[in-house]
């Protein structure tokens, strides 16, 4: 295909993998965001196996290595019982790596760059007219694609996200000096499914800095203006019942503030083109973080839609080969999203009843283990068997 001009809005995973894989082929790609200077939003997160094929591709997974916690294990427990009711465990030499937010958003804004990406700041995209994208500064195009990856609330979508009842305070904290927990697990606590305490080793910023994790906590949505109001120290004491080991982390948090609360919504497009724009990462499909897939998917998005541009004759073709391309993977993981996410996260009593009893058991019986671990891997649905090597495909 001849050189295009492409317009990016969102400066987040899924729109600098994009641009980046983009202006390697040699396009003219410009990224906008409404941050007045480049800057990360979040703690922490996961890249599964699939999408460090897609850091691979960009040259960016050696650095993401260096800072991340290798993470061989995701393992729950429901309390006051005890019972193992999540353990997963990689496979085929597979490990996840559990990464700051920051440390990601520097390697991917970093190959952006190299690769000759434009970057327009203090600019908040609302809307687009044909091949122009609007914002409050003027209109800014004409370009021949137009990438949409402003995640949840993107008003480029032409579908809201439904808004999910749960969602989770974040914050990092520095690895304890004296601790019980795994440096290489995601481990989680649950009472039911109405409150949930967890840990995920996150690495550094730098390759010399200090280790540090992100801490999670599930709340519901109405409740988080109550937990601002009341006592820090209640809430800690709530916390270290439900999982002891966790004191020493609750410890290293002085005030509300250092932790963010995410909101969650569910949402599936069921074709990622609007016109001329494509929808990539959470404008696509939002949902909970319940699988761990959430930079993941966005980084395959990328990879799927830079292979389908490269492969296409066409503009037109190149978004149609984008939405063929990711149709089955993304219908397996937010199907098994929607299901999961009631069993740790909801006011339920029946349904984490029902996780204890059977499908915590089960998920310890073969096949089941091999095909859990598959799924949090993103290996589930082939999401990379029809991008070319360049862009991911030459891995797992």
């Amino acid at each position: 295909m001849q050189v295009l001009d492409i317009g990016i809005a969102g400066a987040g995973v899924a729109g600098l993998a994009a641009a980046a894989l983009l202006a390697r082929d040699g396009h003219r790609v410009t990224v906008f965001d409404r941050f007045d200077a480049p800057a990360p939003v979040g703690s922490g997160l996961m890249i599964q196996p699939m999408g460090l094929a897609v850091l691979e591709a960009l040259g960016l997974a050696e650095g993401l290595i260096a800072r991340a916690a290798p993470i061989r294990r995701l393992f729950g427990r429901s309390q006051p019982a005890g019972r193992v009711i999540l353990d997963v465990r990689y496979r085929r030499g597979a490990v996840g790596f559990g990464v700051q937010r920051a440390a990601l958003f520097d390697l991917l804004l970093e190959g952006a760059l190299d690769a000759g990406v434009q970057l327009v700041p203090s600019t908040r995209i609302t809307g687009a007219d044909g091949r122009y994208m609007v914002a409050g500064n003027g209109r800014h195009g004409p370009f021949d694609l137009i990438l949409d990856t402003m995640g949840f609330a993107s008003p480029l979508c032409p579908r809201p996200a439904r808004p999910l009842a749960f969602g989770a305070l974040w914050g990092l904290v520095d690895w304890p000096d004296v601790s019980a927990l795994d440096p290489a697990a995601l481990e989680q606590r649950y009472r039911r499914a109405s409150r949930m305490v967890g840990v995920l080793p996150v690495g550094r910023y730098r390759p010399d800095g200090a280790d540090r994790l992100t801490f999670f906590w599930s709340l519901r949505e109405r409740d988080y203006d109550g937990w601002r109001t009341a006592s820090l120290d209640g809430w800690k004491s709530e916390a270290a019942a439900l999982w002891p080991e966790v004191a020493p982390v609750l410890e290293r948090i002085g005030a509300h503030d250092e932790l963010t609360f995410a909101r969650y919504g569910h949402r599936t497009l069921g074709r990622p083109v609007t016109g001329r724009i494509a929808h990539l990462g959470d404008s696509f499909h939002a949902t909970s973080p319940q699988l761990g897939q959430g930079a993941n998917m966005a980084l395959l998005d990328a990879a799927v839609f830079a292979s389908a541009v490269a492969a296409a004759s066409s503009a037109e073709d190149a978004l149609a080969a984008y939405a063929r391309g990711r149709r089955l993977h993304v219908f397996v993981y937010q199907g098994a999203s929607w299901l999961f996410t009631p069993l740790y996260q909801s006011g339920s009593r029946f349904l984490p009843w029902v996780r204890d009893v059977f499908l915590g058991p089960l998920s310890q019986v073969p096949p089941s283990p091999a095909v859990l671990a598959a799924l949090v891997a993103g290996r589930v649905g082939r999401p990379l068997r029809r991008v070319a090597p360049e862009h991911g495909g030459c891995a797992v």
